[in-house]
């Protein structure tokens, strides 16, 4: 017969263990498995550490100090629930090489055995994770959904600015620079936790939502769709006197701009910009449409609504059979700021549409035909 602690026993393993106390952790789950009495917890010496993903070593841990690993699945089935099914937010480096990246991953509650999909969000200039998701609230929607998110932190040694690095050549192409750091990351939180491959989307905002359109460019296989707000097209400039300019008029001279008007591989993307962006000039994510519209058999509608105190102009690229390809939401009156976002984080617009839930409800629409 199971003990009657066991339940309370591994619920207090969990909890030691996110707070760094292994061997209480290790204590609690043998005296769970033997059915003898819980250990006092005022007896444990809990460490106050920072998480960095502890729980895909636990069982490494334990073996090295000669105790116990973590219990197999079946002696826990009953308590899963409760020790599994908690909402996390963690705090990681990855390493590639000699490059590394820090990088938070929010996992929302439930079985952590059933694959979800999962979007990753690039940040814009002078942001940071924290600030990131606080601002936008992709966590909120993203636990309703049951969606991983995964925030990569820009480094101020790559850029003074934190800003991704869109607006290089070096950091435009596939296999090189930043877009093979990030699919990397990318890929490796999906080989450390249950994803969904069909289900892997890409959104950012500015700088991030310009390199979400170069990831939508270099790795199709990977991201099934993605999201741009107040952001710029792929590949159009080669330096940043020409991103400036192009974040100024919209428009670029650059040989390499000119190239880009010629279509592109379609991606199923979503836009979102303000009409009074004075920052990056609103005639960028009309580019991004359409450039995500080039070549497709679709017709194009146009919509108007009002949400959050702000009027929008949505666009739509719909298929024969009505599905949205792409959308390009205008903004009347908003600024370098996300839609319907929570002032809590930096560029953030408490009023719109909330951009948000609306790339969430289009990701969940595009799953990719394969998988990576």
């Amino acid at each position: 017969m199971m003990n009657p602690d066991f339940q309370r026993l591994m619920s207090r393993a969990a909890q030691q263990t996110r707070g760094g106390d292994l061997l209480g952790a290790t204590a609690s789950i043998q005296s769970a498995l033997s059915g003898a009495p819980a250990p006092d917890a005022a007896q444990s010496d809990v460490i106050d550490v920072e998480a960095r993903v502890v729980e895909d070593h636990v069982a490494e841990i334990g073996v090295a100090h000669g105790l116990r690993p973590w219990p197999a699945e079946a002696e826990v089935a009953d308590v899963q629930d409760v020790v599994l099914e908690e909402e996390r937010f963690l705090d990681a480096t990855y390493a590639r090489g000699r490059v590394s990246i820090d990088y938070k991953l929010y996992i929302p509650p439930g079985d952590p055995s059933v694959a979800r999909p999962l979007l990753l969000m690039l940040h814009g200039c002078t942001q940071d994770p924290d600030d990131f998701a606080a601002g936008t609230r992709m966590n909120e929607v993203a636990k309703r959904n049951g969606w991983l998110v995964l925030y990569p932190e820009q480094s101020t040694k790559s850029n003074p600015h934190g800003c991704w690095n869109w607006f290089k050549t070096s950091h435009q192409e596939r296999g090189r620079g930043e877009p093979a750091l990030l699919s990397a990351l990318t890929q490796h939180v999906m080989a450390t936790h249950q994803v969904d491959a069909r289900r892997v989307h890409v959104a950012g905002l500015s700088a991030g939502g310009a390199m979400a359109a170069v990831l939508g460019q270099t790795y199709p296989e990977l991201f099934a769709s993605v999201g741009v707000h107040s952001g710029l097209p792929a590949g159009v400039v080669a330096n940043a006197s020409e991103a400036l300019a192009m974040m100024r008029s919209g428009e670029t001279m650059s040989p390499l701009g000119q190239a880009s008007r010629t279509p592109r591989r379609p991606v199923p993307t979503i836009v979102f910009h303000g009409t009074r962006d004075m920052t990056v000039h609103p005639v960028n994510g009309e580019q991004v449409f359409a450039d995500a519209t080039a070549g497709l058999e679709c017709t194009q509608r146009v919509e108007h609504g009002r949400e959050g105190g702000r009027a929008y102009t949505r666009k739509i690229c719909a298929a024969p059979d009505g599905r949205s390809l792409a959308e390009l939401w205008l903004i009347e009156g908003a600024g370098h700021a996300w839609s319907g976002g929570d002032q809590r984080g930096s560029h953030a617009d408490w009023q719109g549409p909330d951009a948000a839930s609306q790339m969430i409800c289009f990701f969940s629409a595009h799953p990719s035909a394969g998988g990576a």
